[in-house]
């Protein structure tokens, strides 16, 4: 789900839960809606990751979401990303 559709749930309500998800030393945020979580993605189709939490709270913020669930159990912030 690209940026511009999640805008769109978001002004229509249908956003019920966001998650922000550490995984390694990416991120990446779910967005739950009735019909089940779909991962955020890039224009190109690519799941959107970001290097730290709080540069993934301000983008979901600036969507106007005001909440969302932190997920840490993965999250190892001294590793080094690996480009693939």
């Amino acid at each position: 789900m690209n940026e511009k559709t999640i805008r769109a749930l978001v002004e229509a309500g249908a956003v019920r839960k966001v998650l922000l998800i550490a995984d390694g030393a990416a991120v990446h945020v779910d967005i739950v809606t009735q019909a089940g979580a779909t991962t955020a993605t890039t224009n190109k189709g690519s799941v959107k990751t970001w290097a730290t939490i709080d540069s993934s709270a301000k983008w979901i913020k600036g969507l106007g979401i005001g909440k969302a669930q932190l997920e840490i159990s993965r999250w190892l912030p001294g590793q080094r990303g690996m480009s693939i």
